[in-house]
């Protein structure tokens, strides 16, 4: 511990304090030095206990969050994983489009028709073909391939989405 002469602001390294006098080695002065105040355990243990709960609103925030955000995109995602194009035999060229149903809710739910959309530059529709994909039903976390040869595209074609049929949320999923 640090502590100052009150004279001369000479400073000293003591180890402990005793509460006995302390003389300044360099102008006699003497003082009794306070002891270093305790630490009120009392105050500890409340800001311990303040940061715990701080920690836990933080994680229900985000667990509350992470759940509004998969309850707006719904329980059943459609995902493009690849296009590839192929040639018949009569030499026409078809885009193939695969990808995958996943199933992110805690409920079974039925797999609705798929829409395959090709859109141009300014986001307009240009074609939407409709199909079934191989599943009817989805388990909780479970995930369905699915592939597809698109007909003819017509011409400006920049993008190709899955989007899946508008669905009935059973109502123990409602919020």
């Amino acid at each position: 511990m640090k502590i100052k002469c009150d004279f001369c602001k000479t400073e000293y390294s003591v180890d402990g304090v005793s509460s006995t006098p302390v003389k300044c080695a360099i102008c006699g002065h003497t003082w009794t030095v306070a002891a270093a105040p305790r630490k009120n355990t009392w105050l500890m243990f409340f800001a311990s206990l303040c940061a715990l709960l701080s920690a836990i609103i933080f994680t229900v925030a985000v667990i509350t969050q992470h759940q509004a955000r998969n309850a707006k995109r719904g329980p059943l995602i459609a995902e493009i994983t690849g296009l590839e194009t192929t040639t018949d035999e009569a030499g026409a060229t078809h885009v193939v489009v695969n990808g995958a149903i996943t199933n992110v809710s805690d409920s079974i739910y039925g797999v609705p028709d798929l829409y395959i959309v090709s859109t141009d530059d300014d986001g307009r529709m240009l074609a939407k073909q409709k199909f079934m994909p191989s599943a009817t039903l989805l388990d909780s976390g479970a995930t369905v391939n699915f592939s597809h040869i698109l007909a003819p595209q017509p011409a400006g074609v920049k993008k190709i989405s899955a989007h899946l049929a508008e669905m009935e949320i059973p109502d123990g999923d409602k919020k």
